[in-house]
């Protein structure tokens, strides 16, 4: 296994860190490989926007329901979908921005940031830092969109910690790749490999946590995922001047 390999298969969120400071070479770094993504048309749909300062930290991570790693870390990294760019485009050229009329521009954007995030998380692990990315993010979303002063046709997708890791954290287990890579066509009958698959996290969470948990895979989404967790997005992205036409 090649070190690119190594370094993309031994990713785990970390969710303590030390003092420790990241630099700006190494961050430059981490921005100059998610830049390097692909993007749907060229058009590099992602804006990153870097916190380092400690009440804003502290003020993110309560936005994002109460992450003390974000603030304990030196560095959060929020990727944001961005068409704000794109409205420029057009008005050099004397058009109309339309595609944010649509929910095509939202998957876009995601998609583009998702990519973008892949690169910077695997930059940063292979320089020896942890991360751990933040759903929280679109938790209260028009809170931290003022905080950070994001103009209109740019939303946050997701943030990133990024620091020393004080923890290595326990790599968790995956899906066997039959659960998730099919081939010709989907394979719907996955109901035996979910359980499966739920023995083994149910074992994982009893060891990491000294028998206090025994929390399965199944039981995490279908406990999560039974309600519209993040609310506020909607109404956020309507304001950013987005359209689900």
């Amino acid at each position: 296994m090649n070190k690119v390999m190594q370094t993309l298969t031994n990713h785990r969120s970390i969710r303590s860190y030390t003092n420790e400071p990241v630099t700006e070479e190494q961050l430059n770094q981490i921005v100059t490989a998610a830049q390097a993504a692909p993007s749907s048309i060229n058009g590099q749909q992602v804006t990153i926007i870097s916190v380092q300062n400690p009440e804003k930290k502290a003020k993110i991570a309560e936005l994002a329901g109460g992450q003390p790693w974000i603030a304990q870390a030196p560095v959060f990294l929020l990727f944001c979908a961005d068409f704000y760019r794109a409205k420029i485009a057009a008005e050099l050229n004397n058009e109309k921005l339309v595609i944010t009329d649509s929910v095509e521009s939202m998957l876009v954007g995601a998609t583009d940031v998702g990519l973008a995030m892949g690169n910077a998380i695997a930059a940063a692990e292979a320089m020896g830092l942890g991360i751990v990315p933040i759903g929280g993010a679109r938790k209260r979303p028009q809170e931290l969109i003022e905080l950070l002063n994001i103009p209109e046709y740019v939303f946050p997708v997701c943030g990133l910690v990024v620091g020393h890791p004080a923890d290595p954290s326990a790599l968790k287990p995956r899906f066997p790749q039959e659960a998730v890579y099919h081939k010709e066509a989907y394979n719907t009958n996955l109901t035996d490999l979910v359980k499966e698959y739920d023995a083994q996290v149910s074992a994982y969470m009893k060891e990491r946590t000294g028998g206090k948990e025994e929390r399965t895979w199944s039981q995490t989404v279908s406990g999560i995922y039974n309600r519209v967790y993040y609310p506020e997005v909607r109404a956020m992205l309507e304001k950013q001047g987005f359209k689900f036409e």
